[in-house]
């Protein structure tokens, strides 16, 4: 029974982190350093370690460096349109996702992330590809980044309820896409996956 718990662990430790980030005032920032303090004591006791280790096994100049994971999924209506979420941060369009998230699979992370920001029931069906953004022409980031591309398909009524940072959704034709979030997705690999889902003897695509 230990697995689980650790995983709430890191689980704790991840929101602690991303809340540690991105607070805006002290009240938040001290909630968050507690958090992070009451992550790092369980995961002393549950792997036995003194929470010195564990603090120095976390400690950012020492944690060996790997890309970051964003997990975007590709569902189609009954018409082949694709839908697409209007990002709040930039006024444009992409497939829903985001970054993932310590203790979900790629499946769960794409199934939550178009609960959070659509509304919508899906189940992960099937992997599409795997880009890695080095290779595309997005602009310009400063973290490495590996983009998982999952095809979904809807597990419930199609009632949109968007997101606090989701402008708006709606379906669009291969050929007529709207202003894509070019950091987030780009037309030639939604054209790619569109491609790949529409044949599933497929193999996933991967850079």
């Amino acid at each position: 029974m230990t697995d689980p718990v650790l995983n709430l662990a890191k689980r704790i430790k991840s929101i602690a982190d991303t809340g540690l980030l991105y607070n805006t005032n002290d009240y938040d920032r001290e909630r968050y350093t507690e958090l992070l303090e009451i992550s790092h004591e369980l995961t002393s006791h549950l792997i036995g370690q003194p929470i010195e280790v564990i603090k120095d096994f976390y400690a950012p100049n020492k944690d060996y460096p790997t890309p970051k994971v964003d997990v975007r999924g590709l569902l189609l209506n009954e018409k082949g349109e694709i839908l697409l979420a209007r990002e709040m941060a930039d006024g444009k369009w992409t497939l829903p996702g985001g970054w993932a998230d310590i203790g979900f699979s790629p499946a769960e992370v794409i199934e939550k992330e178009f609960r959070e920001e659509t509304g919508l029931q899906v189940k992960a069906t099937r992997l599409l590809a795997v880009f890695d953004k080095r290779c595309h022409p997005h602009p310009a980031q400063a973290f490495y980044v590996y983009k998982f591309a999952l095809l979904v398909e809807l597990n419930g009524p199609l009632n949109f309820q968007k997101g606090f940072d989701i402008l708006d959704t709606g379906f669009f034709p291969i050929d007529q896409l709207p202003e894509l979030s070019k950091d987030r997705i780009l037309q030639s690999q939604i054209e790619l996956l569109y491609k790949k889902a529409a044949d599933p003897g497929s193999a996933a695509y991967f850079d």
